[in-house]
Formats: C-alpha cells, structure tokens, sequence
C-alpha cells in the first residue's frame, strides 16, 4: 500500500483549493466583464478578424464552436475558435479572449519558439495521458521487484509536466500580444485596457497553477521512487 505522507495532502489540498478559488474568480470576472461594452460595438468575431488582417494574417479563419471558454486557436486547421459566450458577444470580455486566441495565431505565424515547443510536445503528451496513471500504479506496486516500470510512469509524467511549464510563456506572451494590440487599435479605451487585462491575467492564473500542481505531482512520485529504492 502506497503511504501518503499528511504535508503531502496539505500540499494537493492546498494547491486544489487555489485552483478552485482562481477557476470561481475567472468565471465571476468574466461574467462581470461580460456586461461592459465595446465603445464601438464589435463582436468578438470581428475583434478577431480585425487582429488578424491588421498583422497581415489571411490564412486563418474565425469560427464558432459550442460551450462556454471553449476558445482556442488550431494550427493545423488554421483556426481561431470562439465559443458562445465571445464570438457573437459585444462586450470587453469577448474582445479580450478573441484577441487573446488571435495572439497564439501571431505566434504561430511568426514561429515563436516556446509554442513550436508545445506543439511539438503534444503527441508524446497524448500518448503519455492515456497509460500514465496505470504505468505509475503498477510501478509503485512492484516498485521493490521492478524499478524500472515506476521510473518509466515518472519519465512520462515529466512529458505532461514539462507541457504544463512551456504552457506558461505560450499564455503569458498571447494575452501581451492581445492587450497590445487592442490598445494600439483603439479596441480598448482608457476606462476598459485595465479591464482587458484583468480578464487576461485571472485566466493565466489558472496555468499558472496547473503547472505548480504537476510539478508538485511529479516530485511526490520522485519522492516515492527514491524512497522505496533506499529501503
């Protein structure tokens, strides 16, 4: 039986609770910036399409996808997906998250090196996903008789840990790009940079946090592995 040490618990309990304080915080923002609108009275479609022509971009297309902060750009599609609650809203906070998916096509326009990174990893992180848990459960299991198998699960879980961190400077640099950009086009005023930037930030809070619990993750199985191995 694998023995879960109590500062270990207060560490997930902890960094669980965080996440879900920054998750409640982005939906209450976003639903509150959701009710300021654009001075000019663009959708979340047209802030998109805008930033795109305006950084010479013409071979992405904006598009509609169902459910709420659904958004995300596809580089192999060439795609800016905007979910209910942004394409067809007239509002900062739809103008903020367009532009924020706008910011990741400039970086794959431009082969900005962090997402070449991401993209990069995401087949190895898609075949890991799938066969990580079971690898590090059978691995702590007969750690003492087959070291090697909890060794492979934390090799493989330092591919979704490693995704997590690159993730980081992917978000950071798209919402910079975003609330650049809507200043310098006159999308945002005054009185509603600041609030563009608000909604950016709580949502690169939740990355933020999702990177320290999967390395937190990463060095309890490490902890685990050398543990055992030094019975």
């Amino acid at each position: 039986m694998i023995a879960t040490t109590p500062s270990a618990w207060i560490l997930f309990g902890a960094i669980a609770l965080i996440s879900w304080l920054i998750s409640a915080n982005l939906q209450r923002k976003f639903k509150k910036y959701s009710q300021i609108p654009l001075p000019n009275g663009m959708s979340g479609k047209d802030v998109a399409e805008k930033m795109l022509r305006d950084n010479g971009i013409y071979d992405v297309q904006v598009t509609h996808v169902a459910g709420h902060l659904t958004d995300h750009f596809n580089p192999l599609t060439k795609t800016v997906n905007l979910s209910e609650s942004v394409y067809s809203q007239r509002n900062v906070a739809a103008a903020a998250v367009a532009a924020h998916e706008c910011g990741h096509a400039l970086q794959h326009a431009h082969a900005y090196a962090p997402l070449k990174m991401r993209s990069a990893l995401v087949p190895a992180v898609n075949f890991s996903s799938n066969i990580v848990q079971w690898v590090l459960l059978g691995g702590m299991l007969i750690l003492e008789k087959f070291p090697q198998l909890m060794l492979s699960g934390i090799i493989l879980f330092a591919l979704t840990t490693l995704f997590s961190l690159v993730t980081l400077p992917v978000e950071i640099n798209a919402s910079q790009r975003a609330i650049a950009w809507l200043g310098n086009a006159g999308i945002t005023n005054i009185q509603t940079a600041g609030i563009a930037r608000s909604a950016l930030r709580s949502a690169a809070y939740t990355y933020v946090v999702a990177a320290l619990g999967s390395l937190a993750t990463l060095f309890y199985y490490i902890m685990i592995f050398m543990g055992r191995r030094d019975r």
